[in-house]
């Protein structure tokens, strides 16, 4: 429980088979109180969009965080909109008072394009959830965030490692890396750590979905994809929520309380550096 007592909250986590609703729980199991918000009315209709949370889904999850004995509060939230993010600091303020952790985990994958015929909608739509999103959030629950805070954005092995037809995912992710550092350089004065957190192949509905594009691509089935898929990280498997849900864990906790401005690479492996 070395969490108790801390608040946290965290974007994009309706989904059950998500990574924000692995996070959710696990912070909640660590002992701290849990808001949680996403998208859960329509979203303008772009190409390829996959799906968003329901707001039924919302409110399980904050069950879910209560029956773990800490407080919860599910809030609606779309980052691309100003007016909703301000009424998500306006809530959390009112139900927390303060905030020691804050997950930018809301996130978009739309279909591939390369970049000479990519609509120019699913481009300005990406960026704008995946990297203003996260700045705008970050904006607004500042005054919450208390010494020894914990910031935590969720990028991704794509902002590290080029990937065809996916140009406006893999800027948007690489572009976060780098608002996590400066930001890191920023609010280290008030002992505000930032850190970003660097998925790889992670079977979500998002992941799987990326795949099911590949399969097809490359004449395979799912399931001899993600076979192969597993076969070329050297932990010979694919990345469950929960493996990242660890890795965030440790990021709020005191235990990396010299760690800041860093993006830190949950991928089996199959990314290493220097």
């Amino acid at each position: 429980m070395e969490l108790t007592g801390k608040k946290a909250l965290i974007t994009g986590a309706s989904k059950p088979t998500g990574i924000g609703y692995a996070l959710a729980l696990k912070l909640a199991e660590a002992g701290a109180d849990v808001a949680v918000a996403d998208l859960v009315t329509g979203l303008e209709k772009v190409s390829g969009y996959v799906s968003t949370g329901s707001n039924p889904e919302l409110e399980a999850l904050a069950g879910e965080i209560e029956k773990r004995g800490v407080k919860a509060l599910a809030v609606p939230l779309d980052v691309t909109d100003p007016a909703s993010i301000t009424d998500l600091a306006e809530k959390v303020k009112a139900g927390f008072g303060s905030l020691d952790v804050l997950v930018n985990n809301a996130g978009v994958g739309f279909g591939p394009a390369l970049v000479v015929s990519m609509d120019e909608q699913v481009w300005q739509k990406t960026l704008d959830i995946n990297l203003n999103g996260p700045f705008r959030v970050v904006r607004a629950l500042a005054p919450l965030l208390r010494p020894g805070a914990s910031i935590i954005n969720m990028s991704s092995r794509a902002g590290k490692v080029a990937s065809p037809f996916m140009a406006a995912y893999c800027v948007s992710k690489a572009g976060l890396i780098m608002l996590t550092k400066v930001m890191a350089l920023e609010f280290g004065n008030q002992r505000i750590r930032v850190n970003a957190v660097c998925p790889g192949q992670i079977e979500t509905e998002l992941g799987r979905w990326g795949w099911k594009l590949k399969a097809f691509a490359l004449k395979k089935t799912l399931e001899e994809y993600e076979k192969e898929l597993a076969a070329a990280i050297p932990l010979k498997r694919l990345g469950k929520p929960q493996d990242v849900a660890e890795v965030v864990l440790f990021l709020a906790s005191d235990r990396s309380a010299y760690l800041t401005g860093q993006a830190l690479n949950v991928t089996g492996g199959q990314l290493m550096e220097l």
